[in-house]
């Protein structure tokens, strides 16, 4: 539904509407790209994104999402680390409220992560049974035969038991490494750089470049973004969908 920007702003409590109303006449305010500057134009929170001063507008009802772009040498926690090393709690200082991590990834691994202030969600998506797709993108030593992508499609041993099969494709070559896409459906611990250990060819480096119906896309190295109401709404369609996929398997 279409309300005035300045009551969206002043609902998601970054200022009073006057103070909004002053925002946008000033073109503090961008609506799906686009300065705007007259304070009666109608929005949708749901739908459109509003940016005031740079800063994206959360979406509307409580529930947030992040998709935020992990460098690599980042710690994937919320607290200061003991031994001085930059963590993604510091990089998200400026997020809304207290946000968590759904899921981590390892220290050096790069790329989306996702962040919530719903435990709900956040236990659906990692829930194996769930079968919420990650894909990675993994640089690895080595050409991998034919014979180790079958291990790791018919899945490989990682603490004594069998992991689920992963979908790989192998999709270029440099020197003597190798680039593969690898999509899987849990997340065991540096659960992508051990299956490529056990079938001979450690990751040199490793990305993640989607989870579940998030994609990274243009998201800069060390920046964030809000999810949209829809887009969340899709995450816990993959959820259902996976579910309702492992039921009908039986």
């Amino acid at each position: 539904m279409k309300i005035r920007l300045q009551k969206i702003i002043a609902e998601a409590g970054l200022a009073s509407r006057r103070e909004a109303e002053r925002w946008i006449a000033e073109g503090k305010v961008q609506v799906n790209g686009l300065v705007e500057t007259r304070p009666g134009t109608l929005a949708d929170p749901e739908v459109d994104r509003i940016k005031v001063r740079g800063r994206l507008v959360p979406p509307p009802g409580g529930k947030v999402v992040l998709a935020f772009n992990k460098p690599g040498n980042v710690l994937t926690t919320m607290v200061k680390d003991a031994k001085g090393r930059l963590t993604v709690g510091e990089l998200l200082k400026k997020s809304p409220g207290r946000v968590f991590p759904v899921g981590r990834l390892d220290y050096h691994t790069q790329g989306l992560l996702l962040f919530t202030n719903d435990g709900a969600l956040s236990k659906k998506l990692l829930d194996p049974e769930s079968r919420v797709e990650r894909v990675y993108q993994a640089k690895v030593r080595g050409v991998p035969s034919e014979k180790a992508l079958s291990r790791l499609r018919k899945g490989v041993r990682l603490d004594q038991m069998p992991t689920l099969p992963v979908e790989v494709e192998l999709k270029r070559l440099s020197g003597n490494n190798s680039f593969l896409e690898l999509t899987l459906v849990e997340g065991k611990n540096r659960h992508v750089k051990r299956i490529c250990e056990a079938v001979g060819h450690p990751v040199v480096k490793l990305k993640r470049v989607r989870f579940g119906s998030v994609s990274l896309g243009a998201i800069p190295l060390g920046a964030w973004r809000y999810l949209s109401p829809r887009e969340i709404r899709a995450l816990g369609d993959c959820v259902r969908q996976g579910e309702g996929a492992l039921a009908v398997g039986g």
